[in-house]
């Protein structure tokens, strides 16, 4: 018969059970989770070793250089990844400044001047719609909607290009952006607000002098986690970007990103092309990798 010998401490009633059945327990979930933990470092590490190992071709063959080169030759067997590198960086920088003014000012309305309203239901609603909706239908409604606007507005003649891609993929990282940011804002202890108010605070002093300071670390992960959205986005951009082998010097301009040159040209690439193209890939993921330990970084100097 299992004896359990019981003592509250602060509220709480501590268990000792002699059998050590609890204790067993514990151990299995301790193990359990880091079985979980040392599967995502496996997982990584063989994401890692499998594009290293496909592309030590490209980086043998071209150096350095593969980087640096704006070539895309398939006759001759000779790739730069520099245009489509340019390409991924222009559309996702831009898709982030399109994004930051609406995402925050969605991120306010729901986490700071309609929380726990209808409204804010509604829109929290809409904003989880759009954050669900497949990137090709974002595709699609670029190509048939925005793409005719741009032309009537003498942007392009085709309406492709970098503007196009970059508007589209504002729009697909603003629920991202501003669900994370509005969650952030509402986390913002109502002491500090209050006594913020109490002082003779507007809502728009609370918001710039406490809430956004108090929440201003998250806020800024949500921005690096739909910049890394934006960074790996395929369908939408290969659809809009206009798939030309150029580096392109205006926002009129058509493009390749990263993505969607591994998109368009994986399917019937062999030996250097797909060395090439998996080393395309290494790049991005390196890329997205090093935004996100730099934005680690600055979080963590901003919290000392």
């Amino acid at each position: 018969m299992l004896h359990v010998k019981t003592k509250k401490l602060s509220g709480f009633t501590k268990a000792s059970p002699r059998g050590g059945g609890e204790g067993l327990k514990d151990k299995i979930f301790k193990a359990i989770l880091f079985v979980a933990a040392c599967f995502i470092i496996i997982l990584t590490a063989g994401i890692i070793y499998g594009l290293v190992s496909k592309s030590i071709g490209a980086f043998s063959e071209f150096g350095f250089g593969f980087i640096t080169s704006t070539e895309w030759d398939s006759r001759n067997d000779v790739y730069g990844a520099l245009p489509f590198i340019v390409g991924t960086m222009m559309t996702s920088i831009l898709a982030l400044l399109f994004c930051i003014p609406f995402s925050l000012s969605v991120a306010l309305f729901n986490g700071e001047y309609f929380r726990n309203k209808k409204i804010s239901t509604i829109v929290s609603s809409v904003v989880d719609l759009l954050a669900g909706i497949p990137s090709i239908v974002y595709g699609l409604w670029g190509f048939y909607t925005l793409r005719p606007i741009l032309i009537d507005m003498g942007v392009s003649d085709q309406g492709f290009g970098v503007l196009l891609a970059s508007i589209v993929l504002a729009i697909m990282i603003i629920p991202y952006a501003s669900s994370l940011s509005a969650e952030f804002i509402a986390m913002v202890p109502n002491e500090l607000k209050e006594g913020a108010y109490s002082l003779g605070a507007t809502n728009l002093e609370v918001i710039t002098s406490v809430n956004l300071p108090v929440a201003g670390s998250g806020i800024f992960a949500s921005y690096v986690l739909a910049f890394g959205r934006a960074l790996g986005e395929t369908m939408a951009v290969t659809m809009l970007i206009g798939n030309t082998i150029n580096i392109p010097m205006a926002l009129s301009d058509t493009g390749n990103s990263m993505a969607s040159i591994i998109a368009n040209q994986f399917g019937e690439a062999s030996g250097l092309k797909l060395s090439s193209l998996m080393a395309i890939g290494l790049l991005l993921f390196l890329i997205t990798a090093c935004i996100n330990f730099v934005a680690k970084y600055i979080m963590k100097m901003v919290n000392k």
